[in-house]
């Protein structure tokens, strides 16, 4: 069980206060930076996979028996889909043979931003995962969040790319 909280809650980072979430998608950027130096987009794309299917486990196992199935200290979910969201970032370096650069801050700035919006905010179909009330309801709201804020993002970095820095 020690393991699967330590999982579940990012390293501990889900038990900071307030606002838990928030400080999970802000721990989930450096580690989606080193993935990305030490593999470029690949590492970061299977990092995710394994986070999904690691935090999938550790937060069924975490939420067994607990009365709530989705419980505040849980943030592995929002390091999968921040990490989701930074996606068009790494790709977008990788692609370029950048992939040992820093993350330019309006890419991860953006990210964080969009997350954190449609996580909190969550839109159609982040309700419907979200409504599933079990532990792929956890995990797969905040991908679904993800996957908005990296289409939002891919949005702004083609057209800052295309029209205002072309």
């Amino acid at each position: 069980m020690m393991g699967a909280k330590l999982i579940a809650t990012f390293l501990g980072v889900g038990l900071l206060k307030p606002a838990p979430g928030t400080w999970g998608s802000a721990a989930a950027i450096p580690f989606a930076y080193l993935l990305h130096l030490n593999g470029g987009f690949p590492a970061l794309a299977i990092g995710t996979l394994i986070a999904f299917i690691a935090g999938w486990g550790a937060t069924a196992l975490y939420i067994e028996g607990a009365g709530n199935t989705d419980p505040s200290e849980v943030v592995i979910d929002e390091v999968v889909g921040m990490w989701i969201a930074l996606w068009p970032l790494s790709f977008g370096l990788w692609h370029a043979g950048l992939d040992g650069d820093i993350f330019p801050y309006p890419g991860w700035v953006g990210g964080f931003v969009m997350f954190r919006i449609f996580d909190i905010w969550k839109p159609w179909p982040v309700s419907w995962a979200d409504g599933m009330h079990s532990s792929l309801g956890v995990m797969l709201d905040d991908v679904i969040a993800g996957v908005m804020a990296a289409l939002v993002v891919a949005v702004a970095a083609f057209i800052s790319h295309s029209f205002l820095m072309g």
